[in-house]
């Protein structure tokens, strides 16, 4: 089994790239092919934040949040998360849905390492 890597730098609902990242992992990890990290960098960390309430849009913060319930593992940047507001505690944030870490700059280099396929969406 090989692993995914998908790096994402857009907040939700700038563009279709969180939703696009949500399809591929959850093909990635219904097909059993690949084990699945996102990481999330800049404003990507805006992705899952709890109590989104988009009213045209899918909720990203929930669709991250089934990701990680399904294997995914979905980290964010500190530096990114700090000066956005979202604090890490314990390796998480009170704002954000479970199952997402708050990690490491670090932690990116070594998904990148451990994977076979990596997909970055970004402008």
């Amino acid at each position: 089994m090989g692993t995914l890597t998908i790096i994402l730098t857009d907040g939700p609902y700038i563009s279709q790239y969180a939703e696009m990242a949500y399809k591929i992992a959850k093909a990635a990890l219904k097909e059993k092919a690949h084990r699945v990290n996102i990481f999330l960098y800049l404003d990507a960390v805006h992705i899952p934040k709890a109590g989104q309430n988009p009213a045209f849009f899918a909720n990203a913060g929930e669709l991250f949040a089934e990701l990680a319930r399904l294997g995914a593992k979905v980290e964010a940047c500190p530096r990114c998360a700090t000066a956005r507001g979202y604090a890490p505690k314990d390796g998480t944030s009170d704002d954000y849905v479970e199952g997402i870490k708050i990690t490491s700059l670090y932690r990116l280099a070594e998904m990148l390492e451990e994977s076979d396929r990596v997909v970055t969406l970004a402008r």
